[in-house]
């Protein structure tokens, strides 16, 4: 892996339709001292770039031929039918392909959809570009289908779209060259899937430092042995003798020390 300090600032490259602010501003908040710088490229272009070293990633639009770039899938956009705002079109919330089958439909050269059958009336010429393509379509010419990100970006008052229910979908990824992710790639990578900054994947990191353990305690807890009897019978009062009580006696007049029933009167009189 290449060290990120071979690179005093990041190149981040981006097709039309992507908007990058947030991670933008995300970076200037983690890395304040790494400056990225954007670069604006065509979807067709957007390869070649990063093949070239233009850029050290960038937001591109899928397939990309991943023998040499890696991607991350990141979204899918809504494909939508740019129409005059008078058009019949507007009558509905979502067409379905067959809808426009009478329609002169406008496929630019840099068209981003992998149609199968392109729908519509194909047009005399297609036109250079996506923003030539509106040029027309608010003209009165034709009907352009696209990403619902390029219709916003290319947005006028005179026009509007709707949803095309059937239409091949466009992918937004991320993407750099395979042999050259490096650390500032990863940083990027991890701010894009929502990493928190203490988040430790993809970079190098000192050896955790271990964990100190409590002293134990040595051994079982015992109880003091100090004022109190040891023994089974500890705390428990002593057992009665297996004897009679020397008091009690059997009735009579037994020996001295009177007996239980000996009772007690007045002496008598000696005559």
């Amino acid at each position: 892996m290449t060290s990120s300090e071979a690179s005093p600032s990041f190149r981040l490259a981006y097709v039309p339709g992507v908007t990058p602010t947030k991670w933008v501003r995300i970076w200037n908040e983690r890395l304040p001292d790494v400056p990225l710088t954007l670069i604006p490229v065509s979807a067709a272009e957007a390869c070649a770039v990063l093949r070239d070293g233009g850029a050290d990633a960038g937001f591109l639009r899928l397939p990309v031929d991943r023998t040499d770039l890696a991607a991350i899938p990141l979204y899918t956009e809504t494909t939508v039918v740019v129409v005059p705002k008078d058009h019949l079109v507007t009558a509905v919330d979502e067409v379905a392909a067959e809808d426009l089958a009478d329609e002169i439909v406008l496929h630019p050269l840099d068209e981003t959809l992998e149609w199968e059958s392109r729908p519509g009336l194909p047009a005399r010429e297609r036109p250079a570009t996506t923003a030539d393509a509106i040029e027309l379509v608010a003209a009165g010419v034709g009907l352009l289908v696209v990403p619902q990100s390029l219709a916003r970006l290319h947005h006028r008052k005179d026009l509007t779209y709707r949803p095309v229910s059937d239409a091949p979908a466009s992918r937004v990824a991320l993407s750099w060259p395979q042999e050259e992710t490096t650390d500032l790639v990863e940083d990027f990578i991890g701010i894009v899937r929502g990493r928190t900054v203490n988040s430790t994947r993809g970079r190098s990191q000192p050896p955790a430092q271990p964990k100190t353990k409590r002293p134990e305690a040595g051994g079982t807890r015992r109880k003091p042995a100090g004022g109190k009897p040891g023994g089974k019978t500890a705390g428990k009062p002593a057992a009665k003798s297996g004897g009679k009580s020397p008091r009690s006696g059997s009735g009579g007049s037994g020996g001295s020390g009177g007996s239980k029933g000996g009772r007690r009167g007045k002496p008598r009189r000696r005559s």
